[in-house]
């Protein structure tokens, strides 16, 4: 079996270099070496990988096939190094637990936020980094060890291949919200109330958008959807600003009065939102992952 060359680090950096200059001369000026130099490490690291990483067009070098795939990583792997020098640069590593989330475009950030005040209130320093993407790119992350936990309105979807586990967390009743207008004007009368009512929704990608939908089906109601969303807090900000009812969890109705100046209109009892916490791991290990777990069960909400 051919034994494969090791790839050295150094080199990799003067390749990245030379890729993002375009030239070995600006490269060799970047890093303050000699051109001869840049351009022998660079032949090291092709003659390592057995590809040629770039080609002559004009003056500049430009990359081949392989020399994209090579700057994909090396992109990766310089940035990681980036991150690896802040976090050890910190004056209390040792001393501090490092937490890092996906947070799904679909979850509410009041939920978020509740979730996460469990893992802040532990005794330890927590250095919590918070990232929001879409569902299918956070388990992506996940999988590869780039996030802690996931936070999230569903679980992993069934036959998925990579090693990923859901945990449920909790669940709760969602109603609709409005302002004060619009509350006093379809209050009256809830459910019916609803036909013709402006409505904010989620989009329907969105696992709550498809319980609302069956529950208004199921009562035989009509509302106008105004606005559909991909992103709960843009849906939140219209909704502050009066131009429709909008749906969020009925345990945060005091939240949802504070920072969108809306009261609720009427609970939706068969319309319930759940969240889950995905991990790397059946067993959840992470002390911050562990005590949001704990004080969701604890009744957080």
């Amino acid at each position: 079996m051919k034994k494969t060359a090791t790839i050295n680090f150094r080199h990799l950096q003067y390749f990245w270099v030379v890729a993002k200059e375009g030239s070995i001369t600006r490269a060799a000026e970047r890093l303050d070496l000699a051109v001869q130099t840049v351009s022998a490490q660079l032949g090291l690291l092709e003659q390592a990988v057995g590809k040629s990483l770039f080609m002559p067009q004009g003056r500049r070098l430009v990359l081949t096939e392989a020399g994209r795939i090579a700057l994909r990583y090396a992109d990766q792997i310089f940035l990681l190094g980036e991150q690896l020098q802040e976090a050890l640069a910190d004056s209390d590593v040792e001393h501090t637990m490092r937490l890092v989330v996906g947070i799904s475009d679909s979850l509410p950030k009041l939920i978020a936020t509740r979730l996460l005040e469990a893992a802040l209130s532990l005794p330890e320093r927590v250095k919590l980094v918070c990232y929001e993407d879409q569902f299918e790119s956070l388990l992506g992350e996940l999988s590869l060890h780039k996030l802690d936990v996931v936070l999230t309105d569903r679980p992993v979807p069934p036959g998925t291949p990579m090693r990923i586990f859901s945990h449920l967390l909790g669940e709760t009743e969602i109603s609709l919200y409005g302002v004060a207008s619009l509350a006093e004007k379809y209050r009256a009368g809830f459910p019916a109330s609803l036909n013709g009512a402006p409505l904010l929704l989620p989009t329907r990608n969105n696992a709550i958008r498809s319980r609302i939908d069956h529950w208004l089906e199921s009562l035989d109601l009509h509302p106008d959807v105004v606005g559909e969303f991909d992103d709960n807090a843009l849906l939140h900000t219209f909704g502050r600003n009066g131009l429709g009812l909008f749906p969020a969890p009925s345990v945060l109705a005091k939240d949802v009065e504070e920072q969108f100046d809306a009261v609720p209109v009427g609970a939706m009892p068969q319309v319930r939102e759940q969240f889950y916490a995905i991990s790397n791991e059946r067993k959840i290990k992470h002390p911050a992952v562990e005590a949001i777990l704990t004080a969701m069960h604890g009744g957080v909400f």
